[in-house]
This record gives C-alpha cells, sequence and structure tokens, in this order.
C-alpha cells in the first residue's frame, strides 16, 4: 500500500467517525424535539414544566456537541494527504520508535492491514510534540524517547 493510500484510508477512517458522531447527534435532536412537542401536550403542572426544562437542556447539550463535530467535519476537509513535507504536521504520517501517528482528528487506534496507526490531533500533547519535528528528532512523552523514523 502506498503512503498515498494509506492516508487516504486513514483519512477516511476519522471522516466515518465524525459522520457517525454528527449522525446520532443529530438524531438525537430530532427525538428531543419530538419529546419537548410530545410535553407541550400534556397539562401535567408542575412535573410538566420540569420535564420540558430538562429536554431544553438536553438540547442544549446537543447543540454544543454538533457545534463540536461540526468543528471536526471542518478540520477534516483542511486535511492534505497529498501535499508533502519533511517535517510533522496536519495530514502527516509519522513513524517513530514507539508508534506511527496520523495528525489528523483524535480518534485513537486505527488498524489498517496488518498495521495500527494512532490518530491524534494537531492540538493534542502528543500532536504539539510531533509538530515541525523531521527525522531523527527526539522527544519525550510519558517518560519514554521517541525517535522520528519518517515523516510522510
Amino acid at each position: 500500500m502506498t503512503v498515498k493510500e494509506l492516508k487516504t484510508e486513514l483519512l477516511k477512517h476519522c471522516t466515518d467517525v465524525v459522520e457517525k458522531r454528527f449522525s446520532k447527534i443529530k438524531q438525537t435532536i430530532a427525538d428531543i424535539e419530538e419529546s419537548l412537542t410530545e410535553e407541550s401536550k400534556s397539562t401535567a403542572g408542575d412535573k410538566h414544566e420540569t420535564g420540558r426544562a430538562m429536554l431544553q437542556i438536553d438540547r442544549e447539550n446537543a447543540g454544543k456537541q454538533l457545534q463540536e463535530v461540526e468543528k471536526l467535519q471542518q478540520l477534516i476537509r483542511k486535511i492534505d494527504i497529498n501535499s508533502k513535507a519533511d517535517y510533522a504536521r496536519l495530514g502527516s504520517l509519522v513513524y517513530t520508535n514507539q508508534a506511527t501517528y496520523f495528525i489528523s482528528i483524535s480518534i485513537g487506534a486505527v488498524t489498517v492491514g496488518k498495521s495500527t496507526y494512532l490518530c491524534v490531533a494537531f492540538n493534542s500533547p502528543i500532536g504539539q510534540l510531533l509538530s515541525g519535528k523531521k527525522k531523527g528528532d527526539t522527544f519525550t512523552f510519558n517518560n519514554k524517547p521517541f525517535t522520528i523514523k519518517s515523516v510522510s
């Protein structure tokens, strides 16, 4: 598998995870809206008002989650897997003596073929340490020494 094919597969996996989150949150919001409509038909007094207030809070929380997912969607669209650089940046595959990282969004370990890649956000602690590093550079994370083997 070429580097471009590998990056394409990893990016697709990241996109799929974000799209599933997006769909789930949209469904949650739709369910809350439906529940609010049903609550409006009820005239149970204080119990009715408490139920509506809790649904409103749930809707606000779901709205915040939706905003976060939309930010991730925008970030994914910015990832350019075709440009080449000899330093780690958004969209880079960074091979170290400890693990291989795909700088994208934080979704954790993804297995492609027989290899495992860690998808990490650029602004995560490990993403910040990897940022700008080149082949041969070293750094320490969680008291472990890392050496960059290559950047693609």
